[in-house]
Formats: C-alpha cells, sequence, structure tokens
C-alpha cells in the first residue's frame, strides 16, 4: 500500500470510527514518529493518547456550557492580593472539588464587588472540569423558574432536575426579598439536594440579615441550616474591589492629565523660541 493510500484509509477510517483529533493530526504524529524513531508501540499509544486528551478537554468544555455561567472566570485571574480576607489556601483546597464529592455545601458572603461571584464561578468551573455535573443561576430566576413549574403542574420534575447535578451555584442571593411561596420553593429544591449533592451561593448580606429575604423566621432558620451544615464559609469582606480599581484608573488618568498639563508651557515655550530663531 503506497502512503497516499494509506492516508485516504487512516482518514476513512478515523471518520468511521469517530476519531477526529487523530484524524487531523495524523500527519503531524507521523512526522514526529518517524523524527523520534518511535516503536509502532509507542506510536499507537501517542495517537490514542491524542483522542483521548482531547475527548476530556471536549466534555469538559460541553459541562462548562451546560453548567450556563454568565462569564468566564478562573482562580488563575483572582486577585487575592486585592482581598487580604480571603485566603488562598483555603480556595485553592476548594478547587480540588473534594467537597463536591462529599456533597457538602459552600456560602460565600461580602458585600458587592468583593469577589464572591468571581469565586462562586471560577470554583463551578473547576468542578465542571473535573467531571462534576454543574448549574449555575441566580437566585430570583430560579424562585421564578420554581413558581412558573408549579402553575404548569410540573413542579417535581423541575425540582427533580435542580436536584440530578453535582453542584448548583446560587448567586444573587439576599439581594431581593422572596415572598413566602418563593421561598417554600427554594427550601424544597434545598432539602432535595440535602447532604446528597453540592450547593454554593454568594450572597450580599450576612447570615443575621436573612431574614430580610425569607421573612418568614422558621423558614429562614431551616434554609440557613440546610445551606451551613458541614459545609465552608468565606467571608469576602466589605471593600469593594471593583470600587477600589475604578478610584486607582481615576487617579491615575487625573495625575496624567494633570502632568500633561504642567508640560503644555514648556512645549510653548519651546516653540515660541524656535519660531523666534527662525
Amino acid at each position: 500500500m503506497t502512503d497516499q493510500a494509506a492516508d485516504t484509509a487512516v482518514d476513512q477510517a478515523c471518520r468511521m470510527l469517530r476519531l477526529p483529533s487523530i484524524r487531523t493530526q495524523f500527519n503531524d504524529l507521523v512526522e514526529t514518529a518517524t523524527r523520534d524513531q518511535m516503536s509502532y508501540r509507542a506510536f499507537l499509544a501517542e495517537l490514542l493518547l491524542v483522542e483521548c486528551d482531547d475527548r476530556a478537554r471536549r466534555r469538559s468544555e460541553r459541562r462548562i456550557r451546560a453548567a450556563g455561567f454568565p462569564r468566564d472566570k478562573s482562580l488563575r485571574a483572582f486577585d487575592f492580593d486585592a482581598n487580604p480576607n480571603i485566603d488562598p489556601a483555603v480556595v485553592n483546597t476548594l478547587a480540588n472539588c473534594d467537597w463536591v464529592k462529599k456533597g457538602t455545601p459552600l456560602c460565600l458572603i461580602g458585600d458587592s464587588g468583593t469577589g464572591k461571584s468571581h469565586l462562586l464561578i471560577a470554583l463551578g468551573t473547576e468542578a465542571a472540569m473535573r467531571g462534576y455535573r454543574v448549574k449555575y443561576t441566580l437566585a430570583t430566576k430560579l424562585v421564578n423558574e420554581l413558581v412558573e413549574a408549579a402553575d404548569e403542574k410540573v413542579l417535581a420534575k423541575t425540582i427533580a432536575r435542580y436536584g440530578r447535578v453535582d453542584l448548583l451555584c446560587i448567586d444573587e442571593l439576599g439581594y431581593m426579598e422572596l415572598d413566602k411561596r418563593g421561598a417554600e420553593l427554594l427550601f424544597q429544591v434545598l432539602t432535595e439536594r440535602e447532604e446528597k449533592n453540592s450547593v454554593a451561593i454568594a450572597s450580599n448580606e450576612a447570615f443575621s440579615g436573612w431574614s430580610n429575604t425569607f421573612p418568614e423566621p422558621r423558614l429562614c432558620a431551616a434554609i440557613v441550616d440546610r445551606l451551613t451544615f458541614g459545609g465552608q464559609i468565606i467571608e469576602t469582606g466589605t471593600d469593594s474591589y471593583r470600587l477600589t480599581r475604578t478610584a486607582a484608573l481615576n487617579n491615575t488618568v487625573s495625575t496624567t492629565a494633570q502632568a500633561s498639563m504642567a508640560q503644555q508651557p514648556a512645549f510653548t515655550d519651546a516653540q515660541q523660541s524656535l519660531e523666534t530663531v527662525l
């Protein structure tokens, strides 16, 4: 069989067996194997590893898309120096996702702009990359979906769907007051997941202020219990990183503008001197 015939046969076989990575990288891998004088066994292993690695990458990408994150956030991009309240060692330990495996909760509590949502999305992304099924939602969006499901007589199905994912990330819990019905429906989701699958929440309210979100005291206490029992609580503080960064940028722009204005007379004087010489 000629090399051209062999290449055609490999291409057709890869299409039939659904091995897109081997098909697209085959010629490069052949050149590498020839240059490095690989054995047939090593070459076959290299081909299979390329396909396995690419399939794992595509599965991770699908899980991340299915999670519904509103934007890309990573732990690498998180500025721990800007928020000394957050211990990098604790966050890096959480990135191992043992807490997701155990089904324990995570609470991120702090004011707006302190990195809660960034950490929530980044840790959810880490979980998806490690093979866990993740779903992200805003608290109000989740409650509205549950109310609609109850009205349409499909509540049990909706709760079961949210109960199946390995990690449910609920953002912006505490930003808006929930009526009794909405709070009760949210409680049903939390109960469905209790001690089985993890819930991670981000809230701008300390637990002492959750009565503003859940006006019924007993229900409020039950929800706090579901979200804290055996879990991890990270307090991100009160100093807004976004406000600090914006102020710093404004100061930089102002300083630059002032420096430019201070240099302007010197430039004018030099220009006048040049015009005099000419």
